[in-house]
């Protein structure tokens, strides 16, 4: 595990240091309401709730803001293997694929649990000096239980020069 990655734990699970991080790094994210409601090694629950600034004229949240959930959930994991590391590791999202099942109303969490998966991507960027990829599986799920979305967010992390 990253030697960093408990201090990263530490920032983004006190709620005030997650509003400052949200604000000054993901400032949309931050207005559209998304916070953090689990964090471990292995996984990322991201809370959203459906209100006047997220939602769209049908009154279901807005597409982008579930996706800005999705990459949050998995990037979150990705960022705690990459803060602070020795040598550094650039992470990028490549690409991105998304079924929306169910209109997205109330709240919605967003988890991924793939923290030990990318943990050995980046592992692998640094041993080999190659480029890795992975694809994380992001699914949010209303307040029932019932998933409405699911989004591969796909990965890549290299060794900066």
């Amino acid at each position: 595990m990253n030697p960093s990655f408990h201090k990263f734990k530490s920032i983004i699970t006190r709620p005030i240091l997650l509003k400052f991080f949200l604000f000054q790094k993901l400032s949309s994210a931050f207005f559209a309401g998304l916070s953090i409601q689990h964090f471990d090694a292995e996984t990322c629950v991201v809370r959203i709730k459906l209100s006047w600034f997220n939602q769209n004229p049908f009154r279901s949240m807005y597409f982008a803001v579930e996706a800005m959930a999705a990459e949050m959930c998995s990037g979150m994991l990705a960022l705690s293997q990459v803060y602070q590391r020795s040598p550094k590791v650039s992470m990028l999202v490549e690409g991105m694929e998304a079924k929306f099942l169910k209109k997205a109303t109330g709240v919605i969490l967003f988890s991924c649990d793939q923290g030990k998966e990318i943990e050995m991507a980046v592992e692998e960027a640094i041993k080999t000096g190659e480029s890795t990829k992975i694809t994380c599986l992001s699914t949010g799920k209303n307040s029932d239980g019932i998933v409405v979305a699911e989004f591969n967010m796909h990965w890549t992390f290299k060794v900066k020069n």
